[in-house]
């Protein structure tokens, strides 16, 4: 139930982040992306670890969620660093 609800979030909020009106509302709703992808990732690698699924079965879910968590961690790198750039 709370990978459903991690990875669905994923998706919410980086909707929410592409209508952001600002942004630092861009920014702040594209980390709460990178932290449910981080929680999606860590449920999978539960279930893995805990046998409830066999590793097989994870192999692709696994591959795509950490690519999902690799590219919102340098969305929000690179939205960071321009943000820094601006207040400059």
């Amino acid at each position: 139930m709370q990978l459903a609800r991690s990875g669905s979030s994923v998706a919410a909020n980086y909707r929410a982040a592409c209508r952001a009106r600002s942004e630092r509302e861009f920014n702040a709703k594209l980390h709460i992306a990178l932290e449910e992808a981080d929680e999606s990732v860590l449920w999978l690698e539960l279930l893995n670890e805990s046998g409830h699924l066999p590793e097989n079965k994870l192999d692709d879910i696994m591959t795509e969620a950490k690519a999902i968590l690799s590219i919102l961690g340098k969305a929000e790198k690179t939205a960071r660093d321009r943000q820094r750039k601006h207040s400059v």
